[in-house]
C-alpha cells in the first residue's frame, strides 16, 4: 500500500471580494450620532462568498461620530489588516484580495420655522405692535438652543404691514446646524365702526 499526497497550491488569481463600511444619515439635534463596523458583520466577522462557499473577513474597522453638521464624514477611512477565515476557522487570507468600501456619517441640518403672528385693531390713533406676544410658529430647536426676538414693525393708519421682526441666536446655538424659515404676520389697522366725534 502507498498513499499519494493531496497538495493544495496558492491560487494564480487571489478571489476578489469587497466589504462595505456602515454609512449613517442623522438630523442635528445637539447628540452625537456614530457609526461604526460594516454591513452584514457579525461576531464571526464580515461574510463574503467565494466560489460558493462563505468567508469571514476580520481586522478591520472603521468608525467615526460627530455633533455638529460640520462634522459629517463624507468618506470613513477602513483601517487594520485583512484576515480572512473559512466557515471552519482556518487562515485563508492569501487567497484573498479584500477591497474596502468606505461609509461616510452625514448629519443634515434641522429645520426650523418661525412664524410672527397676525395682529389686529381699530385705528386709535396709536401704533399697532407685537408688543409681548409670541411668535404664532417657533418649530424645530433642538432641546436647549433656540434665538432671542426684536419685533420692529408698527401699523397706526388704517391698513397693513409686515409684523416684522429680527433674531439673534442664544449662546451655544449654531446657524451652521439649522435652515431657519422666517415669515412675517401681519399689523392691520380697521376703520372704528364708531367714528370720534368732534
Amino acid at each position: 500500500k502507498t498513499e499519494g499526497q493531496l497538495t493544495v497550491t496558492n491560487r494564480e488569481a487571489a478571489y476578489e471580494v469587497t466589504v462595505t463600511a456602515n454609512s449613517g444619515t442623522y438630523t442635528y439635534d445637539g447628540t452625537e450620532k456614530s457609526v461604526s463596523g460594516f454591513e452584514n458583520e457579525t461576531e464571526q466577522g464580515i461574510p463574503v462568498q467565494a466560489n460558493g462557499q462563505t468567508y469571514y473577513v476580520t481586522g478591520l474597522t472603521s468608525e467615526a461620530s460627530g455633533t455638529d453638521v460640520a462634522d459629517s464624514v463624507a468618506s470613513i477611512p477602513v483601517n487594520g489588516t485583512a484576515v480572512v477565515k473559512d466557515a471552519d476557522g482556518n487562515d485563508v487570507t492569501e487567497q484573498f484580495n479584500v477591497k474596502a468600501i468606505n461609509g461616510a456619517l452625514t448629519i443634515n441640518k434641522r429645520e426650523v420655522t418661525l412664524q410672527s403672528a397676525n395682529l389686529e385693531k381699530e385705528y386709535d390713533g396709536t401704533a399697532l405692535v407685537n408688543g409681548d406676544t409670541p411668535l404664532a410658529v417657533e418649530t424645530g430647536w433642538a432641546d436647549g438652543e433656540g434665538a432671542t426676538y426684536s419685533f420692529t414693525g408698527s401699523q397706526t393708519l388704517v391698513g397693513n404691514s409686515a409684523n416684522s421682526f429680527t433674531y439673534a441666536l442664544n449662546d451655544g446655538t449654531d446657524a451652521n446646524n439649522y435652515t431657519i424659515r422666517k415669515t412675517e404676520g401681519q399689523l392691520t389697522v380697521t376703520n372704528r365702526e364708531a367714528a370720534y366725534e368732534v
